[in-house]
């Protein structure tokens, strides 16, 4: 089996097939409620794709990144669109280090708890 990188397998028909067979209920719970999560609502469909995108980006799932990118082109997302939504989420994953300093900064003065 071919690896992306040197951590993630490929995905494959026989992989997929594998998960179906060992929880084939769960496995098509998830496909319809991601269906549901992706349709438009109150929220058009690019920008749930945009979210997903940036989402994706945070979890640093190369899977979803590729996916989710590809999903966002198909609902005619920019790539300027794109890249803005990557940006949102590397800001957010640089805030929650800049927020979470706070508790470095109490440490070093004595006052954690």
């Amino acid at each position: 089996m071919e690896e992306h990188g040197h951590m993630y397998p490929t995905p494959s028909a026989q992989l997929a097939q594998k998960r179906r067979e060992l929880a084939p209920g769960i496995e098509r719970a998830f496909h319809e409620f991601g269906r549901q999560v992706f349709a438009a609502g109150a929220l058009d469909a690019k920008t749930k794709q945009l979210i997903a995108v940036a989402v994706a980006h945070v979890t640093q799932c190369p899977y979803c990144i590729r996916g989710h990118t590809k999903a966002a082109r198909r609902e005619e997302a920019t790539d300027q669109e794109i890249m803005e939504a990557i940006w949102v989420a590397a800001e957010m994953r640089a805030g929650g280090s800049f927020a979470h300093s706070l508790i470095a900064l109490q440490a070093m003065t004595g006052d954690a708890k």
